[in-house]
């Protein structure tokens, strides 16, 4: 690379300290032989005082590092920070009259996130702010991070970015102009911080001989922001809660978190065999308590995750209602809580310690219908090996994030934010592509009432509708049509 001849300089890295150290000035000479291309020499004395790495390099005033952070949700605060987070930074090329990157140092660069974020390298300019441009995006186990939206319009408390260093950096994630472009990425003037304005002076972009103080920035210094998003959800209570204002508590039997002073969060782990992610709902109506047998506590939506080494394995951590006392603290409800994934799945397995477990405890709840399952929820904070992960906590939202984690993990004490498909398993479905027909559901009824309706019908729910055989009800039918071929639509009507 002969652009860097001249600056190019030899160190040796010191082991001590763990600093590179400058061995000396090195002069050019270039020599060339007969009928062989020209080579260049760097010459130059040293002093060899012990056995040391020694290393050539360019002296480049032009880095600096980008302080961002990954989250497990939009909340955005110091307890929900993810480790383990791979983020990079794209450098693009710089604008007319600028040298471009160095090419030793290559395109991009990625860091992954620790406790206190990560700091990335980049190209910068003090003097000219949209010198040098970057896009930096994050991955968590082949999962995308969603950036923080600019648009409608910038709003520094939620990007992590104060005003006026804000603007300067003109900040723009990937959907700034189109909506439909992914929001998993944004771009940025990387502006070296100028050092007479003292609100560029704790971040988010330092100097590049300030790494130790972008790795160890507290937590309130500036800095970019990622989120990650969960599958598809939807939340219902039938009795409304707001998880960050615990004041909008009110007293009911139908309440998710019977007691305010004290909120237990509990999920249980579906593994889910088949090509496509799922949604899973729990369904939780009271099972044991006089005031609330068959009324709705509330829904709960979730999508499955997929594994990271099979395509065709999926699973999902649902959260439920736990069983336990009520407001008034006078007597347990066992939660009714079913589990239905939204699709056509048949359930293959449940796990043997839950099934024991509930088959010890009762009431057993009737599961006749493979394609869910159906538990009145265990009273004991079960663990990892029956696929039940239950945590308490004065925050419901702490609660949460904890039992999430380690279902994620599938063990009772560490915690993870990638989804590991076949650990701490409760129950296994398998789920597969709907059957197509020519027809439509219509077109069945016209042509074969009495065929459709038993092809319509779910088999568990079958068996309660019909006790009797399903084909001699069906010959039946077809029987009563034929004597008389006017009642057609009144069979029809009556089922």
């Amino acid at each position: 690379m002969p652009e860097h001849l001249e600056t190019m300089k030899l160190w040796s890295l010191n082991p001590e300290t763990g600093l590179w150290e400058e061995e000396g000035q090195l002069r050019m000479e270039i020599k060339q032989r007969r009928k062989r291309e020209e080579r260049t020499f760097l010459v130059g004395n040293m002093e060899i005082r012990e056995r040391r790495l020694f290393n050539l390099d360019v002296p480049e005033n032009r880095r600096c590092y980008v302080k961002v952070r990954a989250f497990r949700s939009e909340r955005f605060i110091p307890s929900e920070q993810v480790e383990s987070v791979v983020i990079t930074l794209i450098n693009m090329e710089p604008t007319a009259g600028f040298a471009s990157n160095p090419r030793a140092w290559g395109r991009f660069d990625s860091v992954i996130t620790g406790p206190n974020g990560a700091c990335l390298p980049a190209f910068c300019d003090d003097e000219k702010a949209d010198a040098y441009s970057g896009y930096v995006m994050a991955n968590l186990g082949g999962e995308e991070l969603d950036a923080v939206a600019s648009a409608p319009k910038l709003n520094p408390n939620v990007i992590g970015v104060p005003q006026p260093y804000l603007n300067k950096l003109n900040y723009r994630r990937t959907d700034h102009d189109d909506p439909r472009i992914k929001k998993t990425a944004f771009s940025i003037n990387i502006a070296k911080p100028s050092p007479n304005a003292a609100e560029e002076a704790n971040g988010p972009i330092y100097p590049f001989e300030k790494l130790k103080e972008c790795e160890e920035a507290p937590f309130n210094a500036p800095h970019f922001r990622f989120s990650r998003v969960e599958g598809d959800r939807y939340d219902y209570n039938t009795v409304p809660f707001n998880e960050d204002d615990p004041m909008s508590w009110t007293e009911d039997y139908l309440s998710w978190w019977p007691k305010p002073t004290e909120y237990r969060a509990c999920y249980i782990k579906v593994k889910i065999n088949g090509p496509h992610e799922i949604n899973v709902r729990s369904r939780n109506m009271g099972g044991t308590h006089p005031r609330t047998v068959g009324q709705l506590y509330g829904l709960r939506d979730t999508r499955s995750i997929r594994d990271r080494v099979q395509s065709s394995v999926s699973a999902v951590c649902l959260e439920f209602k736990c069983s336990g006392m009520l407001y008034d603290q006078d007597r347990v409800d066992r939660t009714l809580v079913k589990v239905i994934p939204q699709g056509s799945c048949k359930r293959e397995s449940v796990n043997s310690m839950l099934q024991e477990y509930l088959v010890n405890h009762l009431p057993l709840a009737v599961n006749n219908d493979t394609s869910e399952f159906t538990m009145l929820a265990p009273l004991d904070p079960l663990g990892h090996n029956y696929g039940i992960y239950t945590v308490t906590d004065q925050d419901p939202r702490t609660a949460k994030e904890i039992a999430l984690g380690r279902c994620f993990e599938g063990t009772s004490d560490g915690t993870s934010r990638v989804m590991k498909s076949s650990d701490g398993v409760a129950l296994i479905f398998t789920c597969g592509d709907k059957e197509v027909t020519k027809q439509s559901v219509f077109q069945q009824l016209q042509n074969a009432p009495g065929r459709a309706i038993a092809g319509t019908t779910r088999p568990g729910r079958g068996n309660r509708r019909q006790r009797g055989d399903s084909s001699a009800a069906l010959r039946s039918s077809q029987r009563r049509s034929t004597r008389n071929p006017n009642r057609r639509s009144q069979i029809t009507r009556s089922s």
